[in-house]
């Protein structure tokens, strides 16, 4: 054992993928506290400032002919909102101030995560966890106080056979409570995958005879991952969109 632990030290293929996950604090070492700045807080308030940085600094002078900040935010907006409009209907327009965050919020923390040595808040379940979850409650007491009871139709087949009503509703009942496990999951989990694989390949990167292919793997796989984090943003906010729409019109 001790001869294969050696040999695995002396190895050039010998990296940890994961190690980039790792939440450290930046300024200091050892334990970490609910006051201490990480590498998690402090990208996700990277995240935060850049979605302030858009919308509020990169708009503030408005004009006809837009500048280039000003198109994307236009665009941006006009994404979601459309978005909204279209799943929801028009009820759902009135919390657009929070979905454009939150969406705005995911692309930019999934889009700062792929800067070389950076840190990607979204890659972990704590976090999206917290974002599906807020989702969960607030869909769940919309509900309630935009249809009372009637929310509760939500989960009874009314187009099914009697018999089967009750088997349906306890199914649509466990898949309701399961929404922010695999909200959340389906975000950190696309986003730790592919930043792991371009570690791997990075690491394949030290051996010269196959460093081109692995230097090949590596810019595909990051053109990939700037596809997923705008794709896996869209399915987050989509998804928020979807379980508005159940909690405005539940008998839908």
């Amino acid at each position: 054992m001790a001869s294969a632990d050696k040999a695995a030290e002396g190895s050039s293929l010998v990296f940890h993928p994961m190690d980039q996950f790792i939440v450290q604090p930046v300024f200091s070492e050892g334990a970490i506290h609910w006051y201490t700045i990480t590498n998690m807080t402090l990208w996700m308030s990277l995240a935060v400032i850049c979605v302030v940085g858009l919308m509020v600094v990169g708009t503030s002078r408005r004009a006809i002919i837009p500048n280039r900040s000003q198109s994307i935010a236009e665009l941006a907006y006009v994404f979601v909102y459309k978005m909204i409009e279209d799943v929801t209907g028009k009820d759902g327009l009135v919390y657009f101030p929070y979905i454009m965050t939150l969406f705005l919020f995911i692309l930019f923390a999934n889009f700062l995560g792929l800067i070389p040595m950076s840190f990607t808040p979204t890659a972990h379940f704590g976090v999206t966890i917290v974002l599906a979850f807020a989702v969960f409650f607030t869909v769940t007491i919309l509900g309630f106080i935009k249809n009372g009871f009637g929310f509760l139709g939500l989960f009874w087949v009314a187009s099914a056979p009697m018999a089967l009503r009750p088997v349906l509703a306890i199914i649509e009942l466990i898949s309701y409570f399961v929404r922010p496990v695999s909200h959340s999951i389906r975000l950190a989990g696309n986003v730790m995958a592919g930043h792991a694989v371009i570690k791997v390949f990075a690491g394949f990167a030290a051996i010269a005879v196959i460093s081109p292919l692995s230097v090949a793997a590596i810019t595909a796989m990051y053109g990939l991952e700037i596809l997923v984090s705008f794709i896996q943003a869209y399915v987050f906010t989509i998804l928020t969109c979807v379980y508005l729409k159940d909690a405005l019109h539940p008998s839908h």
